[in-house]
């Protein structure tokens, strides 16, 4: 399911409804489970741009939900360690099979708390900071900071980026929406490019298939 999709599904509902399944499906993600967050909250603030949501409340339910989330995520990875991971790995083998969980465990080894913060923009790490860094251990105020940093600025970033420039295509190509859509989405992308090609750099080392587990110390 696309953008154009999914914002045409979250059109047809109220407001309040959208906030909570903004909030929902971007907590659910966060506490590992793969669900599409980001096409959510892209979804939504173009709809912001529309009227029929307003912006403040869909960035304010994507911070909540990421924020509640990955603080769940960290709760439930610190009880369950790496074979509540692992278990993670068996049920969504494309998403977070051995090769993904090594990769962002070298990410976390190398980067410290700055890969919860980079790791927003990251679909990999986005749906594993959480129970990641509760499994290693990882300080929980300093999990908190980074986690609340990189998903307010995640959030509002993103929806209110996506809402201007949403509202510019709008005026401006009024009888063409469907390039108003593509320039809105084009320049939601460009405009986190530096974020992205930072957050990437935490995902690039290449991982052997029978990779070792990474351990990582309190940063």
């Amino acid at each position: 399911m696309g953008v154009v999709d999914v914002q045409h599904w979250l059109s047809a509902l109220p407001s309040g409804v959208v906030y909570l399944i903004v909030a929902g499906v971007i907590g659910v993600e966060s506490m590992g489970v793969p669900l599409p967050g980001e096409i959510v909250l892209v979804s939504s603030a173009l709809l912001a741009a529309t009227g029929v949501v307003e912006p403040e409340w869909v960035a304010a339910a994507a911070a909540a939900g990421a924020i509640v989330g990955d603080s769940i995520g960290y709760a439930v990875g610190r009880r369950g360690g790496r074979p509540l991971l692992a278990r993670l790995g068996r049920r969504f083998p494309r998403h977070l099979g051995p090769a993904h969980l090594a990769r962002a465990e070298e990410s976390f080894a190398r980067h410290g708390v700055w890969a919860v913060f980079f790791g927003r923009f990251v679909a990999l790490l986005r749906i594993l900071a959480g129970p990641l860094a509760g499994a290693l251990h990882v300080p929980y105020r300093r999990f908190l900071l980074a986690n609340a940093a990189g998903g307010l600025v995640w959030a509002f970033g993103t929806t209110y980026l996506l809402f201007s420039v949403g509202r510019a295509a709008e005026h401006w190509l009024k009888d063409i929406s469907w390039a108003g859509l593509a320039l809105a989405v084009l320049a939601g992308l460009v405009s986190t490019w530096w974020l992205r090609r930072r957050a990437r750099r935490l995902g690039a080392v290449e991982v052997p298939d029978e990779a070792e587990p990474v351990t990582a110390g309190d940063r």
